[in-house]
């Protein structure tokens, strides 16, 4: 029997798709088929063996697009979805976050069960500051098995919530913007700060600080190294496992205010920065907010590649600030970090 069973459903519908001409296979379909041997061939040398496509990855491309990246990656997505169907699924998120990272996102459906803690969750906090419950064993291939090992290593990685209940709420240098003036800077201009986006929010502070001024905030993040996903959940908050190569699954005009932290930066390259910025002003509201905050890159490259980019929104400057990056990395590079905040236009007709 084929390792991925085809419902008897799917089955018929395929069945009966026989009967007439056939469009061609999707992209990734074609690209599978090609990796594999004729079925006249007998390899003797296993090492030049491709092993078989998994037939549920087979059938999913027949009824569902996948990232097309993916394509890239053929070992790891055949890894992926090598699984027995109808058990509990592999312990294999390193595998996604490695998948989603190549841009081969979004990922194709499984039909196995994930593996959950077994501990009945307590009611959501009341203060999203709270340390984070220490009862919940963390995956063994984290270099932590608890939260508070991670809180213990540094601080940027945003488990400690003594630390992290002080950040966005203290104007230290020009490069920060703190919410209490980033909320009267809205409101000066009549506008309102309601729905918001953090791109790259890490364990989702910024969303944190924002719900205690009745703001919702999703928080896009990976679990690259640490629990992120997990951390903004039990913190009471909404987590996007979405990576920035992706499309903002949110529709046309409908948040106030888009924040992109550490994660969007000059590692990026220009052509996906540049679709970046404008799904970005695809989800703002007429007068809404771009909050470049802490976004770094070589001070030349800030002025010839990146200013001229961020210009093509035509968004008002409501602050632009420009400062050396004093760590050693910076110093090397002549790196420098902005902080902008750009309103989209009211566009009227």
């Amino acid at each position: 029997m084929p390792r991925c069973a085809i419902s008897s459903c799917i089955l018929l519908c395929l069945m009966a798709s026989n009967s007439g001409p056939r469009p061609p296979p999707p992209p990734a379909l074609r690209h599978t088929r090609r990796h594999q041997p004729p079925h006249h061939t007998h390899h003797k040398n296993t090492h030049h063996h491709h092993h078989p496509t998994p037939s549920d990855l087979l059938l999913y491309t027949k009824i569902s697009p996948i990232g097309s990246s993916c394509k890239n990656y053929q070992n790891l997505l055949h890894k992926y979805m090598n699984c027995t169907p109808f058990t509990l699924c592999p312990n294999d998120s390193p595998l996604v976050e490695d998948l989603i990272l190549r841009g081969c996102h979004p990922l194709p459906r499984r039909r196995c069960f994930s593996t959950t803690a077994a501990v009945i969750p307590a009611l959501l906090p009341t203060d999203p500051f709270s340390p984070l419950p220490e009862n919940i064993a963390l995956p063994s291939h984290y270099s932590c098995n608890n939260f508070s090992c991670f809180a213990g290593l540094k601080s940027e990685l945003g488990f400690n919530m003594q630390i992290e209940k002080t950040r966005f709420s203290v104007y230290k240098t020009d490069l920060d913007l703190p919410i209490p003036q980033l909320l009267q800077l809205a409101k000066s201009a009549k506008s309102v700060i309601r729905l918001a986006i953090d791109i790259g929010g890490g364990t989702g502070t910024f969303a944190a600080q924002m719900k205690l001024q009745n703001v919702t905030v999703l928080t896009t993040t990976m679990n690259v190294g640490a629990p992120y996903n997990d951390a903004v959940a039990l913190r009471g908050l909404v987590p996007l496992h979405v990576p920035l190569q992706q499309r903002l699954p949110v529709f046309d005009g409908v948040v106030d205010l888009v924040r992109c932290g550490h994660a969007v930066n000059r590692w990026i390259p220009v052509t996906a920065m540049e679709f970046l910025f404008f799904d970005v002003d695809r989800v703002l509201r007429g007068g809404g907010y771009l909050f470049l905050d802490h976004f770094f890159s070589r001070r030349l490259d800030l002025e010839k590649v990146f200013t001229p980019l961020i210009g093509k929104l035509k968004y008002k400057i409501v602050k632009w600030a420009v400062a050396n990056k004093t760590d050693s990395g910076g110093v090397k590079n002549m790196e420098v970090y902005l902080t902008a905040l750009l309103q989209k236009p009211l566009i009227t007709k």
